[in-house]
């Protein structure tokens, strides 16, 4: 067992080291979209799957609380996968597809950036989601990995983790979230 524990620490460490190496402009690109459009009183909205959901829940909480600056002011994010009431709604009369991208409908504006995460870039409901952004003119973000599937060719920026391990792709969508709310930590604690 403690050789099974330093293994996964190994590929944990390996694919982090990777992921820094193949992803930080495009971390550092989508963080300062996501800053531009925060400044513009627009909305992050984000959302996924199952882990992924639990994902974009953090990540939205962290940036309408806080992430690491207590001085830095509320800022606007919502997880599209919070309300049970509208998900199941939505899923009985639309379809399951379409839970995400209605309320993108419903909620988006053109100054928000909708963040989908999906660790195989096959969620169909995100990608309705994104054609629906899309039609709004929000900016979008992927979160994915393995060879970023059908999901990368709608997303504005696609951040492909590399790998096909979906617990080692969802550690490095979490890193890779607090990257973004630090760095909006940061600038924003400066500015207000």
């Amino acid at each position: 067992m403690k050789n099974y524990v330093a293994k996964v620490f190994d590929v944990h460490i390996t694919l982090a080291e990777e992921t820094r190496r193949s992803l930080t402009p495009k971390i550092l690109q989508t963080a300062g979209v996501i800053i531009e459009r925060l400044e513009k009183q627009g909305s992050i909205l984000l959302c996924g799957n199952g882990g992924s959901a639990a994902d974009a829940q953090h990540i939205a909480a962290e940036l309408t609380g806080r992430y690491l600056k207590k001085d830095r002011r509320p800022l606007s994010a919502v997880a599209l996968t919070t309300d049970t009431s509208a998900l199941t709604a939505l899923a009985n009369d639309f379809g399951f597809e379409q839970v995400f991208a209605r309320q993108v409908a419903a909620i988006g504006r053109r100054e928000d950036v909708l963040i989908g995460i999906s660790t195989s870039g096959m969620s169909a409901n995100v990608l309705q989601a994104f054609h629906a952004a899309r039609e709004i003119g929000m900016v979008t973000v992927l979160l994915t990995g393995g060879d970023g599937g059908m999901l990368q060719f709608h997303a504005d920026h696609c951040l492909i983790v590399p790998s096909s391990e979906t617990p080692r792709i969802q550690e490095m969508h979490i890193t890779i979230g607090h990257i973004f709310c630090d760095l909006i930590d940061r600038h924003f604690a400066a500015s207000d």
